[in-house]
């Protein structure tokens, strides 16, 4: 290695891309390539790091495996950063080993962790858990133990595991601490501060009241029945009932809790279950057909019986009947929730994390773009969406395949 590859790669070390860029800036060898495209991404030009680590890792060698593994890593996490979640975790999965046999064990775990990330971002959160189990902690870095940290904090919290979140939020404040820097620091203290933020609206009786995860934690451990419209399913003791896939009955079970302990009109419940603002008899006997399947769904916690007007929701023990809404309103509160990180994502990668099909999220896109909620940049395949921050509140608990309460 020359002394012009190595006065770059000092300069990367400590944050001076710039410098790093006027030693290897005219190169073209595969090095040079591989230091040009880390220091575009540390200046935020992910597109054009991209393809200098794509030409870097097909410029080396198959003598050089070792340098191609640590481009093919480099390449993933630009990747993760702009959002482009298409790869096979196979070819990074393959990285990671060559790095490990060639004991390069740092680039190892953040090839690893890496892995845990993408995860995270596509709802696999039980694959995430297993991966980021099986990280040996003992060779990490300061600054690679506080992205692990982060990452078992965010699956403590999509859980609610409140006391497994902040002490994770803890470790990894006092590794970003260790490692002196200043942006991994910064992360460290917004990802924290999730747990004093709204994260959802507790509904009762016409009272709507703004709760931090620790209350919705609380709320969950409580006695009565809780309807989650932040992940669509009934909460009843320590049963969890995912509504996710049934919306009519969710959509009942949400007009019983709202009213509770007082009834609802057979109008509004077909209303809102069916959208329908003109009923005949048909609507009336789907309801009770509906109606049926609910009070068999929820017979163990509550029953639901018919008044006058049209039904009440009865629970069978203490305790009350609530709402926990989510902090922001509509239909694609969860594609919202995602745009909100601040960074561009493609319609494939929103689709990948939301498990639907791409114009499924084009068209859902199309309606937040007309109400001024999202807007893109590019044109055709480098398209990107975004979403002004969500200032305010935290939208963990819409993140998609949040795992039910413990």
């Amino acid at each position: 290695m020359d002394s012009l590859i190595n006065a770059a790669a000092r300069a990367l070390a400590g944050g001076d891309a710039l410098g790093a860029l006027k030693r290897v800036a005219l190169r073209d060898d595969p090095s040079a390539l591989a230091l040009r495209g880390i220091a575009m991404a540390q200046l935020g030009e992910h597109p054009r790091a991209r393809e200098l680590l794509q030409r870097a890792a097909r410029g080396f060698g198959a003598h050089e495996e070792l340098a191609r593994a640590r481009c093919i890593v480099a390449e993933a996490e630009v990747a993760l950063a702009m959002r482009d979640l298409r790869g096979s975790p196979r070819t990074l999965a393959t990285a990671a080993g060559t790095l490990e046999a060639r004991a390069d064990l740092a680039n190892a775990l953040q090839a690893r962790l890496i892995a845990v990330r993408r995860l995270l971002l596509l709802g696999r959160l039980e694959e995430a858990a297993a991966a980021l189990t099986r990280l040996d902690a003992r060779d990490m870095s300061p600054s690679l133990t506080a992205v692990a940290e982060l990452a078992a904090a965010e699956l403590a919290l999509r859980s609610l595991r409140i006391s497994a979140a902040q002490a994770a939020f803890e470790r990894a404040h006092q590794a970003a601490t260790r490692a002196c820097v200043p942006a991994l620091l910064a992360e460290v203290a917004e990802a924290r501060a999730t747990l004093d933020r709204p994260a959802a609206r507790r509904c009762a009786g016409g009272v709507e009241q703004a709760l931090r995860l620790d209350e919705v934690a609380a709320l969950m451990a409580s006695s009565g029945l809780v309807v989650d419209a932040c992940r669509r399913g009934l909460h009843a003791g320590a049963t969890w009932l995912p509504l996710a896939r049934r919306p009519v009955l969710f959509a009942l079970a949400r007009a019983l809790a709202e009213a509770w302990p007082a009834d609802v009109d057979r109008q509004a419940l077909i209303a809102c279950a069916f959208r329908i603002r003109r009923p005949d008899e048909t609507h009336r006997a789907r309801l009770r057909v509906e109606i049926g399947r609910l009070r068999a769904l929820i017979s163990p916690y509550a029953h639901i019986e018919a008044s006058a007007r049209g039904f009440v929701l009865k629970l069978h023990e203490g305790g009350d009947a609530v709402v926990l809404a989510p902090p922001v309103d509509g239909e694609q509160a969860a594609l919202v929730a995602l745009l909100s990180d601040g960074v561009p994502w493609s319609t494939s990668a929103l689709a990948l994390a939301l498990g639907a099909s791409q114009r499924t999220v084009q068209r859902a896109l199309a309606e937040l773009e007309t109400g001024g909620r999202v807007r893109s940049v590019g044109r055709t395949r480098a398209r990107r969406w975004l979403s002004p921050p969500l200032a305010g509140f935290t939208t963990i608990l819409l993140l998609p395949a949040a795992l039910p309460p413990e």
